[in-house]
């Protein structure tokens, strides 16, 4: 049997970390938190998520894996997984959840490999996985060197999924950052923080701003939260960068993606990372809404 070849996700500064949910009322209560139909998935499967706050907008993007029935993992920037932990702590009151950050326990590897490793916890991301490898079992893996982190980065730019950091968490509302097209928000379950102005946004068809793929050949280096602009003078907000070995980056940005676009009313912040301009939209793998 080969050895499992895995991406080091939690090692870079912008690395991803692990919450733990254990406990009886562990389902139930990420349902009343999370956007997407958590009690329904089986052990060993997973989905993406939205934690919201009221106003629909996207605390932080989480992929989460239930484990067993009274276990789930849930995969996050590092960066935000304490706050995360912290905020979704006010809302246990007598629920029986225990919240965990487990990110010095375990390890989260990227992996393309199409058989997942035996009793290791593996999570869907876009046509790739995420694996939970405990620290104590690193050595049965392949880890890839340091620049496989920007080939992962690019690759997620290229499937279209975004993520959240510290710079960008509360700013967009999840249909924005393409939630409801990449299965991580359900429609036909209770109620969850934010699901009213998220559910107004879809059956109203409000959302004007969507999550597209740019390239930034400008020379002005952008990171998440910067305001860049589209060749016809859109107002784009960056959410995910990665750089390409010509120099250039791929970014997600949100903007507005009408074929006849209305007058933007944001500007861009008077600093030099609004001077860049991207081209495209490049294609993605799913359709926006018409």
């Amino acid at each position: 049997m080969s050895t499992p070849v895995g991406i080091d996700l939690s090692s870079p500064p912008d690395g991803l970390g692990v919450l733990a949910f254990r406990g009886i009322d562990a389902a139930k209560f990420l349902q009343g938190q999370l956007s997407a139909n958590v009690e329904k998935l089986s052990t060993g499967a997973s989905t993406l998520a939205g934690l919201h706050n009221p106003q629909g907008r996207v605390i932080a993007l989480l992929a989460v894996v239930r484990t067993s029935a009274d276990e789930f993992f849930a995969v996050l920037p590092r960066e935000l997984a304490p706050e995360v932990a912290q905020r979704l702590r006010k809302f246990v009151l007598r629920s029986k959840v225990v919240i965990e950050e487990v990110s010095g326990i375990y390890c989260v590897l990227g992996s393309a490999d199409a058989a997942p490793a035996p009793d290791i916890a593996t999570l869907a991301w876009g046509t790739r996985r995420l694996l939970l490898a405990p620290r104590d079992r690193l050595g049965e893996f392949d880890v890839a060197d340091a620049a496989a982190w920007a080939r992962w980065q690019n690759a997620d730019i290229a499937e279209g999924l975004p993520q959240v950091n510290a710079a960008t968490s509360e700013v967009f509302v999840a249909q924005m950052l393409n939630l409801d097209l990449l299965g991580a928000i359900a429609f036909d379950k209770g109620c969850y923080t934010g699901q009213e102005v998220i559910a107004r946004a879809h059956y109203r068809g409000r959302v004007k701003r969507r999550l597209q793929r740019w390239i930034n050949s400008s020379g002005v280096s952008l990171k998440p939260a910067d305001t860049a602009r589209g060749p016809d003078g859109r107002a784009l907000s960056v959410v995910r960068v990665a750089p390409r070995p010509d120099g250039q980056e791929e970014i997600l940005a949100v903007g507005n993606y009408a074929a006849v676009l209305e007058p933007v009313a944001e500007t861009a912040p008077a600093t030099e990372a609004a001077s860049a301009e991207v081209s495209g939209p490049l294609p993605l793998p799913y359709s926006l809404p018409e």
